[in-house]
């Protein structure tokens, strides 16, 4: 009973083990590129499913001249990747949060909208660094596409993602990512470091794009339609009465109106007298 017991419980490492020794088992074939494509996007959504592992094996056997050419191997392994972060983000796209009982509450719109604004302002440090930890990445790719996350960025991150990816991995497979390989923690935090600085870069480098070649695109916190202040409210509206832009309503000026009186005014929203405390309502028309 113990040893069966012990069977179950090393079940999912047995089947990736099982998984990898196919893939190695393939060795120059062609087909080894395949498999690394189908697992590293299979991997993309969901996490059990090897791809780090079987492009670092990979990369070994290439190494020793086992195994297919390393400048065939990266790309395959980004392609895998970068295909499995879209059917993440795809999935996402579909949920309906905003018709979740789960954020209709204030605490979960507060979240809702939190996400929101922490994905429209560093959304380019977070894809890129979570792609780097096995659950994370899926976690933050659906959450993209739940809250609408800009699709074009998206894919133009996701693809950077995956090419940092891919090549890190494959280095963790030749001499230099020995330690990395035996030490698998190190080997996360060092990729997800890795990830924050290329997040960083490419954020940067996305903005001076965006300024210089395409000013008329709005911005994700635009298309996101995100609250400016910290606190989720809007930066200049509030409860003293402060005009939204092209609303109309509140601190309205007499020009807007035409009647040559004062907007608006007050916490109640009434309107003065027309025409002086003394003169009956009504007056004006007689």
């Amino acid at each position: 009973m113990t040893r069966r017991a012990g069977t179950e419980k090393g079940h999912p490492m047995e089947l990736m083990a099982t998984i990898e020794g196919f893939v190695l088992s393939l060795g120059a074939s062609p087909w080894v590129l395949v498999a690394v494509v189908v697992l590293a996007t299979i991997d993309g959504f969901f996490p059990p499913v090897p791809s780090e592992s079987i492009v670092i094996a990979v990369a070994v056997i290439s190494v020793a001249g086992d195994g297919p050419s390393l400048w065939l191997l990266v790309p395959a392994a980004a392609i895998g990747a970068f295909a499995g972060d879209l059917i993440a983000y795809s999935i996402g796209s579909k949920i309906p949060v905003d018709d979740m009982r789960v954020f209709r509450g204030p605490r979960g719109s507060a979240a809702l909208e939190r996400a929101k604004r922490t994905l429209a302002r560093r959304g380019t440090v977070f894809i890129l660094s979570a792609r780097f930890v096995p659950i994370g990445r899926v976690a933050v790719n659906m959450t993209a596409g739940a809250v609408g996350y800009p699709r074009p960025r998206f894919v133009i991150i996701a693809a950077i993602a995956a090419v940092v990816w891919a090549g890190y991995s494959t280095l963790m497979g030749v001499g230099a990512g020995h330690f990395l390989h035996e030490h698998p923690l190190v080997a996360v935090a060092v990729g997800v470091v890795g990830g924050v600085l290329a997040g960083i870069l490419v954020d940067k480098l996305l903005g001076l794009v965006h300024r210089r070649w395409f000013p008329d695109v709005p911005p994700p916190e635009e298309e996101m339609q995100v609250a400016d202040g910290p606190d989720g409210s809007d930066d200049g509206s509030g409860d003293d009465g402060g005009a939204r832009p092209g609303s109309g309503q509140g601190g309205s000026s007499s020009a807007d109106r035409g009647t040559g009186t004062p907007g608006r005014g007050g916490a109640d929203g009434a309107r003065p007298p027309r025409n002086g405390v003394d003169e009956p309502v009504g007056a004006a028309e007689l």
